[in-house]
């Protein structure tokens, strides 16, 4: 495959550098893409370029995960409105290790082949950097009218941003740079890649080895993801969508994707996919004759979420939306571990219980209307349950003398209730 051709057709390249295309034609080429650590795990917004990546690797060339354990210490200034939180080492090498996990299934790692991807820090280059040498070394190729001109740094000068810009974040594109001067000469990295606001760090770097050495090296950048209306992608009122089920669960993720709008899917499931043109070019077409159908976002779901994850994780995602939307079971329901539960009934009304009266039980109709509060009074659950409006546990509710106790409760601790087809409510069991 051809590396350029498979990221134009899946809308993957903002910038490129010319002569890029012609050194991948000419031979296998290393090129690497940062990682700021921040977190011990990656987000969905870091997903386009590790799936740069994970083509690039395809194709047959060699990728570099850049973990930027020095570059993370410090903040980059590009498109932020304020300086980050400086990270200690043992939490940087904590982070790097999670993400490390996240990148092996994307990339190929443990093969022997002379494309097998690699991970690399740059704290471990620049730890014992003195800022003597660097200075001598690197700040006199790179003139401050160069570093001035670039984008992130007028913006945060002439006051789009409010907060300024100190000495340690206008060097960034400096040490930036300087990663990429190192592996190429170390590793003969030729190209550096990353999101469409990185292009003048990028830039500085190819500059600088330029003039460091007379080198060749290039550069590449895919669009920054957005929403059909222009929204942010990969936000939502939570916060971020996680890679780590311990922030994101899977089901959360699943449906983070089966919700995506119609054109915001067809341009995703390009993006985010292995899946090859001619079929995803059928796909975008059955889509559109029958778009209630949603055959685009449940591929899209379907794919991210056991590439992130795993194929069982997929089904259980699967099993644990038909318990809200479907005709899920009670085997079903008993099935699912506590978290799903939680995300699958987020913002339900919720009722407290002791658990120590479910020890003698408790009658059904006190249980609705008088421990809780799912019916107003015991006339209106009786009547609803004798018109067969209750289900306890995705089960019809009929006998009303039988006390309810603790073989009830759905992970040792919940019980749930459906009013109708569409009223849940989760009993909890303290």
């Amino acid at each position: 495959m051809n590396f350029i051709e498979e990221l134009k057709w899946r809308g993957m390249i903002h910038d490129m550098m010319p002569g890029t295309e012609e050194q991948l034609a000419k031979e296998m080429t290393t090129a690497y893409l940062g990682i700021d650590p921040t977190a011990d795990s990656l987000h969905i917004g870091h997903l386009c370029g590790v799936m740069m990546l994970r083509h690039l690797q395809l194709c047959g060339h060699k990728p570099l995960a850049l973990i930027g354990g020095a570059t993370g210490m410090i903040g980059d200034p590009s498109g932020k409105s304020a300086e980050r939180n400086l990270l200690d080492e043992e939490t940087l090498r904590h982070n790097q290790a999670c993400i490390k996990l996240q990148l092996e299934k994307f990339l190929d790692f443990k093969s022997d082949a002379p494309n097998a991807a690699e991970l690399v820090n740059n704290y471990d280059w620049m730890k014992n950097f003195t800022f003597l040498d660097f200075a001598r070394n690197v700040g006199k190729l790179i003139t401050v009218n160069y570093m001035m001109s670039k984008d992130s740094v007028k913006k945060r000068l002439n006051g789009e941003y409010s907060a300024g810009m100190s000495f340690t974040e206008f060097t960034y594109q400096l040490l930036q740079g300087y990663d990429f001067a190192y592996l190429n000469e170390t590793k003969n990295c030729k190209l550096q890649m990353g999101g469409s606001d990185q292009w003048g760090n990028i830039t500085t770097g190819t500059e600088l080895i330029r003039r460091m050495n007379g080198g060749e090296a290039y550069a590449l950048t895919c669009p920054l993801i957005t929403k059909a209306d222009g929204g942010k992608f990969g936000k939502t009122e939570s916060g971020n969508i996680w890679l780590d089920k311990r922030y994101t669960s899977p089901y959360k993720f699943y449906q983070f994707w089966l919700n995506v709008g119609d054109d915001d899917a067809a341009k995703y499931i390009k993006i985010f996919t292995s899946i090859e043109k001619a079929e995803c070019d059928n796909l975008i077409a059955e889509h559109a004759q029958a778009p209630h159908l949603r055959l685009l976002q449940k591929r899209l779901a379907k794919d991210v979420t056991i590439m992130v994850h795993s194929e069982d994780d997929y089904n259980a995602a699967v099993e644990a939306s038909n318990i809200l939307f479907g005709n899920a079971t009670a085997e079903t329901l008993h099935k699912i571990d506590e978290d799903t539960l939680l995300a699958v009934f987020e913002g339900v009304p919720q009722f407290e219980i002791l658990k120590s009266e479910l020890e003698a039980g408790i009658r059904p109709l006190d249980l609705l209307a008088e421990k809780t509060q799912i019916f107003p009074s015991k006339g209106e659950a009786r009547k609803t349950i004798m018109a067969g409006g209750v289900s306890m546990n995705k089960e019809k509710m009929i006998d009303m003398e039988t006390p309810i106790d603790a073989k009830a409760l759905l992970n040792n601790r919940y019980i749930l209730v459906q009013k109708g087809k569409k009223n849940y409510f989760l009993i909890v069991a303290k």
